[in-house]
């Protein structure tokens, strides 16, 4: 039997100079992934990176597999003919939030609702970095840029939101710096069959340094976080706060819990299953409300290419392809000499 070497992290690095500014969450987000490789056991010939174009959009550069830097907002569309044209590939698919959600909106809402299987990781920092801090459809209210110097008045967009209103049947979210918990949510992701989301927190040190500092410095981390999982009570600040089902209102609230006892303060178990839950999860205002980190929904379903797979093979079965015959199918016509 042919045992194949583990590899490890290191493994999945190439040799090309990693050009993304000092400091840059997609630094962190890198070695994320590539622990992850690892420890999924990733083989770099049946893996393959695909990006749009952004900061983010490098990502195939850095990964020793197959990879295609497609152009901007067209990765899915491109991921989507990697995927069909063999199915055994592992399809992982690299996109921002200008990216997939500007350009690509359209690309990325299709590729969700057909449920193709591959992993999505979106780069949200709020901002379009490559092309010099624009504000971008993720940036807030107020966000002064070159394209909007007196302040962006756009309502911004929230990926979960999108991904959920598309019918992702995955949804998860973590933060650059997260490296004890992005491993977890990655392999997760990765063992889901059909597209999985991935909302990325990534800070942009050059245009939007420290937008998310709110809820991702270390002495706000336990106040603003919770970190869901599935079958167990929604808790954060150290156990001491929850959240609870307004069954009335059909609204979540969050509770104070007295020593430990979160049954008795009404809080909830997280039901990873449950869209309703999710989507209230996803719309929670912050501050006010802890971000909602880790898996959000998980609510399998049977993915597009097994389907389109099963579909050709039954169309097909104890057929012979005649391509003269094809070509000759339905209505035809013969050009002749014109005659006066």
């Amino acid at each position: 039997m042919n045992v194949q070497t583990p590899l490890k992290p290191a493994d999945f690095a190439t040799d090309q100079e990693v050009r993304w500014c000092p400091g840059c969450g997609d630094y962190a987000i890198l070695k994320g992934v590539q622990r992850t490789m690892a420890e999924i056991g990733a083989r770099p010939e049946n893996t393959v990176f695909v990006s749009g174009i952004g900061c983010s959009s490098r990502f195939p550069y850095y990964m020793a597999t197959y990879g295609f830097h497609t152009i901007h907002g067209r990765a899915p569309a491109v991921a989507t003919g990697v995927k069909l044209a063999n199915p055994e590939l592992d399809v992982w698919l690299v996109t921002g939030d200008g990216d997939g959600l500007s350009i690509g909106g359209n690309h990325l809402l299709h590729l969700l609702r057909r449920n193709l299987d591959c992993q999505v990781l979106l780069f949200n920092n709020e901002i379009y970095g490559l092309t010099k801090g624009q504000y971008s459809p993720t940036s807030r209210i107020g966000t002064r840029t070159p394209t909007s110097p007196f302040g962006s008045v756009d309502r911004p967009a929230s990926p979960c939101a999108f991904a959920i209103g598309a019918g992702a049947r995955f949804i998860a979210r973590c933060i650059d710096t997260s490296q004890k918990e992005m491993p977890g949510i990655l392999k997760r992701a990765h063992a889901h069959k059909g597209t999985s989301f991935v909302e990325l927190y990534q800070n942009c040190i050059v245009y939007n340094d420290a937008v998310f500092e709110a809820f991702t410095a270390k002495a706000n981390a336990s106040e603003s976080q919770i970190w869901l999982e599935h079958g167990k009570p929604m808790l954060f600040a150290g156990g001491t706060r929850g959240l609870t089902l307004n069954r009335q209102d059909l609204r979540l609230e969050v509770v104070e819990v007295a020593d430990g006892n979160w049954e008795a303060a009404g809080v909830i178990v997280h039901d990873e299953t449950n869209k309703g839950v999710a989507q209230m999860l996803i719309d929670m205002p912050f501050p006010g409300f802890p971000i909602a980190l880790g898996v959000i929904f998980c609510s399998p379903a049977p993915s597009y290419e097994s389907a389109l797979v099963e579909q050709t093979k039954t169309l097909t079965q104890g057929k012979i392809a005649d391509l003269s015959a094809l070509i000759r199918k339905g209505q035809t016509w013969e050009v002749t000499e014109r005659r006066d």
